[in-house]
C-alpha cells in the first residue's frame, strides 16, 4: 500500500510538473519576440509559359489555392517575390501554379523553399508612392517610420494615417492601407514599436500585447499633429488593432483620432489566448494558468515581464463602452489566429459606433490580400463617407 501511495505521489507530481512547465512555456511563447521562421513552403519550379509571364509551382494548400495577392520570403528572408492569380491546378500532382507578378530582391530560380506571406510589399518601393524616412523619438529611443506625402491635391491632407502592424511582424505589413490612404489625400506615416526588430527594444525586451506598446505609436500622433495633423485615422492590423484602441480610449490625442480601421484585431487577448491553446490542444487549465503567469508580479522570473500584464485593460470587449471613435472592423470568419467571433460580439455592443466588413475566406490579417480591390474600396467608401448611423449591427460582405 505504501508502495502504491507513494507511486500515485510521484505520478501526481511529475503531472503537476509537467503542467507548470507547459503552463510556462506558453506563456513564454506568448510575449517573447520571434526573430525566425522556418521555410516550410517547398517551391517546386519556376518557370515562364509561353508568353514569357514567370509562374512559380507549389504544393497545393488551403493557403497557396486562395484567390489573391501575396508574396512568398525565401533565402532566409534576403529574397521577396510577390504572387497573384492561380493559373493553374494539378489535382492528381497535388501543386498549383501562379503568377509571379514581380521579384522584389533575391534568386527566385534557386530558391526550394520559402515562407508563404501577406506581405506583399517589403518595403514602400514596389508602391511607387513618394515617401521619406523619419525617426520617431520614443521612451526607448529613436523609431523608424515611413511617411507618405498625398500625390492627390484635392485630397485632405490635415488628415494623417498612421499604420500599425501586427505582433511579430514589422512596419513593412501595415504598407497595405497605404494606397487607400493615399486616394482619399490623406498624409500617412507607417510607423514600427518596441520589439519588432524595427524600433528599439523595451528594457525587458518583451511584448506586453499593446499594454506598453500604444505609447511608441502615441508618439507618432503626437509627430503628426506637430506637423499639422487635424485629425488622425488609425489603421491597425491584429496587434497593431489593439494598440488602436488602446489609443482611442487613453491617448491624450484621442480628441484627434477621428476613425479606426481594424483588421483582424485582437480585442480581447484573454479570449483569443485561450481560443488559440485549445487549437493548439493545450488543456484549458494548463492555458489559465499561462495567463495567471503573465499577470503575476511574482512570475516575472518565468515570463520575463518587466511589469505583470493586465487582461482587463487589454479587453475591449469590456471596456467597449469607453470608445467613441467610429470603428470599421475588417475581419475573416475562416480566421483561425483570432476568432471572428469577438469581431462580431465587439460589433453587437457597439452597434452604432462600429461597422463590420466580412471576407469569405482569408488567413489571419490577409483580409485584403484575398481581395485587394474590394478592400480598397470598401475601406475609401467607408472613410470618403463616414460611417452609417443605424440602431442596427452595421455590416458589410466583400465577395472574392
Amino acid at each position: 500500500m505504501r508502495r502504491a501511495v507513494l507511486g500515485v505521489a510521484i505520478g501526481c507530481g511529475l503531472v503537476s510538473a509537467a503542467a507548470f512547465l507547459g503552463a510556462a512555456y506558453f506563456a513564454r511563447e506568448v510575449v517573447v519576440p520571434k526573430t525566425w521562421r522556418r521555410e516550410d513552403l517547398q517551391i517546386r519550379r519556376v518557370f515562364r509559359d509561353a508568353d514569357e509571364s514567370p509562374l512559380v509551382e507549389l504544393p497545393a494548400s488551403a493557403r497557396t489555392t486562395v484567390p489573391g495577392r501575396y508574396s512568398i520570403w525565401f533565402a532566409n528572408g534576403t529574397g521577396h517575390a510577390c504572387i497573384g492569380e492561380i493559373v493553374s491546378r494539378d489535382a492528381s500532382a497535388g501543386t498549383v501554379t501562379r503568377l509571379v507578378e514581380r521579384v522584389d530582391s533575391g534568386d527566385l530560380l534557386t530558391a526550394r523553399a520559402g515562407i508563404w506571406s501577406g506581405y506583399v510589399y517589403p518595403t514602400p518601393v514596389p508602391l511607387g508612392l513618394p515617401y521619406s524616412d523619419v525617426d520617431i523619438p520614443t521612451d526607448n529611443g529613436m523609431a523608424p517610420a515611413w511617411k507618405f506625402a498625398p500625390t492627390r491635391a484635392s485630397g485632405d491632407s490635415s488628415t494623417w494615417a498612421i499604420h500599425i502592424h501586427g505582433l511579430g511582424g514589422s512596419k513593412a505589413g501595415a504598407l497595405r492601407g497605404v494606397p487607400v490612404a493615399d486616394r482619399l489625400g490623406y498624409t500617412s506615416l507607417v510607423v514600427s514599436f518596441r520589439n519588432d526588430r524595427d524600433a528599439p527594444a523595451s528594457a525587458d525586451r518583451r511584448y506586453h500585447l499593446g499594454e506598453t506598446e500604444w505609447h511608441d505609436v502615441e508618439a507618432a500622433v503626437s509627430h503628426a499633429v506637430s506637423q499639422g495633423a487635424h485629425k488622425v485615422v488609425l489603421f491597425g492590423w491584429s496587434l497593431g488593432a489593439s494598440i488602436a484602441l488602446q489609443l482611442a480610449a487613453s491617448s491624450e490625442f484621442r480628441d484627434r483620432i477621428s476613425r479606426l480601421v481594424l483588421n483582424a484585431p485582437v480585442i480581447d487577448w484573454r479570449s483569443t489566448l485561450l481560443a488559440n491553446a485549445r487549437s493548439s490542444r493545450l488543456p484549458g487549465w494548463a492555458a489559465q494558468l499561462g495567463l495567471q503567469i503573465l499577470e503575476s508580479p511574482g512570475a516575472r522570473w518565468i515570463s520575463g515581464l518587466g511589469t505583470p500584464l493586465s487582461f482587463h485593460t487589454l479587453d475591449f470587449l469590456a471596456r467597449a463602452d469607453e470608445l467613441s471613435v467610429p470603428t470599421l472592423v475588417i475581419h475573416s470568419e475562416a480566421d483561425r489566429s483570432t476568432p471572428f467571433a469577438i469581431s462580431r460580439e465587439f460589433v453587437t455592443r457597439r452597434p452604432n459606433l462600429a461597422t463590420l466588413l466580412t471576407f469569405p475566406s482569408a488567413e489571419h490579417t490577409q483580409e485584403w490580400n484575398a481581395d485587394p480591390d474590394g478592400w480598397d474600396a470598401a475601406v475609401f467608401d467607408w472613410l470618403r463617407n463616414g460611417p452609417p448611423s443605424s440602431t442596427a449591427v452595421s455590416q458589410m460582405t466583400a465577395g472574392l
